[in-house]
């Protein structure tokens, strides 16, 4: 692996239909920046921030998020299963996630703010703790999902069968109940 980036700010960059050099950032803010269509596969983030950027069918396979937040950031379609789960820790604030993949993925802890999680597919995704606080989940896959002591208190439009998925001490509010009961076809008013 060559020399680590450090502590650098990158802001307006264009790095599309590009292959990242496999190497570290650490403690970079990544502002305004395009990454449609890279390969950011086999690259460290360690303490990164990104803001506002734009990651329009990237590769990730084996790629290692350590303590990154994502402010703002258009990540439509994307797999994270494919990336390195070895000290995995991400969150999202502000972020359009629509059709994202966390297939089989462990997501514990993971905070998702005021983000557009619309078909996103939580299949086997191990979501304990989470919060995803005022999020829209219109369409998300919730199957033999792990979301134990995760909070959907705000979180709107989803529908998760009890039955298939794990809740114990899952945090949901009176309005958000309908959403465990959509199966049963029931007239709830």
């Amino acid at each position: 692996m060559s020399h680590p980036i450090i502590d650098q700010t990158f802001e307006n960059q264009d790095f599309s239909n590009q292959k990242l050099p496999s190497r570290e950032y650490d403690n970079c803010i990544f502002i305004n920046c395009n990454f449609s269509k890279t390969d950011m596969s086999v690259v460290t983030f360690l303490e990164c921030r990104f803001d506002t950027c734009n990651f329009n069918t990237v590769m990730m396979k084996e790629t290692s998020f350590q303590e990154v937040a994502f402010e703002a950031c258009k990540m439509l379609g994307l797999d994270f299963s494919k990336c390195n789960d070895f000290l995995f820790e991400v969150k999202f604030d502000h972020c359009n996630l629509d059709y994202v993949s966390f297939y089989g993925f462990s997501m514990k802890n993971t905070m998702f703010n005021d983000c557009s999680l619309k078909e996103a597919d939580f299949t086997d995704t191990n979501l304990t703790g989470s919060i995803l606080s005022n999020c829209n989940l219109s369409g998300a896959i919730f199957e033999r999902t792990i979301a134990e002591k995760a909070d959907f208190r705000t979180a709107k439009n989803f529908t998760i069968d009890p039955e298939i998925n794990k809740l114990k001490k899952a945090r949901f509010s009176a309005s958000g109940l309908i959403g465990l009961l959509t199966k049963y076809d029931l007239d709830i008013g």
